[in-house]
């Protein structure tokens, strides 16, 4: 199986353009043959806090929500993170995983909140794990990817590769994503798939560098720290 990660300068807290960008790069990443493909954390609107706390309107309502209709669409498997309306008065900061036919897989919602995102999401506790391909997957969101049990309980639970949406900025958020990732690999013996933001995110600047590794930590592929775009790998079973 092949797998793309994506990374986009998103449109501050505008769902139906990134949507259109998410879909273009989803279209890509067909294109070069991946089956699945990966986009960083907050993708649909952009890592913009104060704008998801004030407007619900920009929370996806449900899996079925019509505003992801060109991603469903777009004929390969996506895993895209947005805020995701709950029972409770805050969103999830969740993960949602659909196959190339459009269909629902799964839902992840990050379940280790980082500072800030505490007073605007909820937190999730479901793992969310899935199979495609004949692949089992595990999924994380940014900060919990620094927590090993979540890794642990992937590998032990028989995943094989482990997908993360994420925001890492310019500064130390290099070199946290430079030792993060390839260390879950190395020490999980699983692919790992990170999909970052490049340029301005929030208060942030995305770093790039969204990449693939191999388990032991080899790098697979790896994209620059500017550029719109994305980049596949080829996963063993």
């Amino acid at each position: 199986m092949k797998i793309a990660a994506a990374q986009l300068t998103c449109v501050p807290a505008d769902l139906s353009a990134n949507t259109e960008r998410s879909a273009a790069l989803a279209a890509e990443a067909r294109a070069q043959g991946a089956e699945l493909v990966v986009f960083p954390e907050l993708t649909l609107t952009g890592y913009e806090l104060d704008a998801l706390a004030a407007d619900p309107g920009l929370w996806l309502a449900d899996a079925d929500d019509p505003r992801l209709d060109p991603l469903r669409s777009a004929g390969v498997a996506v895993a895209v993170n947005a805020a995701l309306r709950t029972a409770g008065p805050l969103p999830a900061l969740a993960t949602l995983v659909y196959g190339a036919d459009g269909s629902h897989v799964t839902t992840y919602a990050k379940q280790h909140l980082y500072g800030h995102e505490q007073g605007v999401f909820a937190a999730g506790g479901s793992p969310g794990r899935f199979t495609l391909g004949g692949v089992r997957f595990s999924l994380g969101v940014c900060y919990d990817n620094h927590f090993p049990e979540v890794t642990e309980s992937a590998a032990a639970d028989g995943c094989r590769v482990h997908l993360a949406s994420s925001l890492y900025g310019t500064g130390d958020g290099i070199r946290e994503l430079a030792t993060v990732y390839p260390g879950i690999a190395d020490e999980h013996d699983l692919y790992v798939v990170v999909a970052n933001h490049v340029g301005p995110a929030g208060r942030w600047t995305g770093c790039g560098r969204s990449a693939v590794w191999a388990p032991g930590g080899l790098p697979l592929a790896e994209a620059d720290d500017r550029t719109a775009s994305v980049v596949t790998a080829d996963i063993g079973a």
